[in-house]
Parts: structure tokens; sequence; C-alpha cells
């Protein structure tokens, strides 16, 4: 499995499938997914623009429900939070992922983080959120958590939840462009169990 993060919340995953998650600030033109999820309407997370230069005439895109109007039609499965499904061979399930502290993204508008079975791994892409019961329940082999703060939980809040879910792999997101500091990262990575293995991609 190849991972790679183009910056902030931007996600590719290369296996037997190519698989992107929230695509924002591409810069060149690969056409080459097969898959696209959305986790959320905002703009660094849901950009045509970049879509335009990944996808390609039978790619398939996830969404969530509450965004059927802004992409709807052939080829999109949309998803509630809660929802499970087979995408393109992939078991999948959305996580609902939202604030409950916070006005930026609230529960009640069926935001979601994924996971994804792919690789013969869990891979669990939290979205923009802060913990909560939700997302404490996951349970995953990877797992991508914001660690920006203010619109997201900070490094501190991303590193309780990876020790309480204990995937074999946390990944810290959505830092270091828009928002958080460039060092998040490493002291998110300070935090997290050492049973855990952190790689910072940003």
């Amino acid at each position: 499995m190849k991972i790679s993060i183009n910056c902030h919340s931007s996600i590719r995953i290369e296996d037997e499938k190519t698989v992107y998650f929230d695509p924002y600030k591409i810069e060149e033109e690969t056409h080459d997914a097969d898959v696209i999820f959305i986790t959320h309407d905002h703009f660094d997370h849901f950009s045509v623009e970049d879509i335009t230069k990944i996808e390609k005439e039978d790619t398939v895109y996830v969404i969530p429900e509450c965004m059927y109007n802004l992409l709807g039609g052939e080829n999109v499965v949309t998803m509630n939070p809660g929802d499970k499904g087979v995408v393109e061979g992939m078991d999948v399930m959305a996580i609902p992922s939202y604030n409950p502290n916070k006005p930026f993204h609230p529960k009640e508008k069926g935001y979601v983080g994924y996971l994804v079975r792919i690789g013969g791994k869990t891979v669990y892409v939290a979205g923009d959120c802060d913990r909560n019961e939700d997302n404490e329940k996951v349970r995953c082999d990877i797992a991508f958590v914001p660690a920006g703060g203010k619109y997201t939980m900070d490094y501190k809040e991303a590193a309780e939840l990876v020790n309480l879910i204990r995937p074999e792999l946390a990944i810290p997101t959505h830092y270091g462009d828009l928002t958080g500091e460039k060092n998040n990262g490493e002291q998110f990575a300070k935090l997290v169990d050492p049973s855990i293995r952190v790689e910072l991609i940003i």
C-alpha cells in the first residue's frame, strides 16, 4: 500500500485501487482516481477544480448524503453517518464527523469520515472533527486524524484519540497549511503511545 498526502487532508492511497480523500491543491493532472471520497463540503475538502485533475471516465464518488445536490448523478454513492456499503470491492462505513463543542462542523450537518477496507487493512479517515463519542468507538489498522486545532482537534486531543482507539499506524493531517503549525505532527508523535507507529507525511 502506497500512502501520500498532497497537503492538509488531501490523501492518496494506492493499492489494488487508487483512492483519494478530499483532493485539494493537486498540481498534476493524473486522472488515476478509481474512487474519490469526500468528507464534507468545505472548500478545502470539496474542490471541483482538484477533482477534475484526478477523475477519469469511470471514477466512483463517495459523498455524504447532505452533498447530493452538489455532486449527485451517475457513479455517485451517498452515505449518511453510520451507513455501510461496498464500493469497488471495498467495504466502506461512514463515521459521524463533527465538533461536539464548536460551530464549524455540527453533528446535524451529516458530515462523515470513512472506514475503508483496502489492501487488507482497515483505514480510518476522520474528516474534520474533534474527539467525540462516535470516533472513540472506531477500530482500525491505520488512522488519519486531524491535528491542527481551531476547526478540528489539536495535536493533544488527536493523540488522546489515537491512544484510545489504538491503530497500528497513526498519521496526523490538517495542519501546516490553512491551520495549525508545521510542527504539530512532531508534537502529536511525542504524545502517542510508543507501541503505536506514527508516520509524518505532511
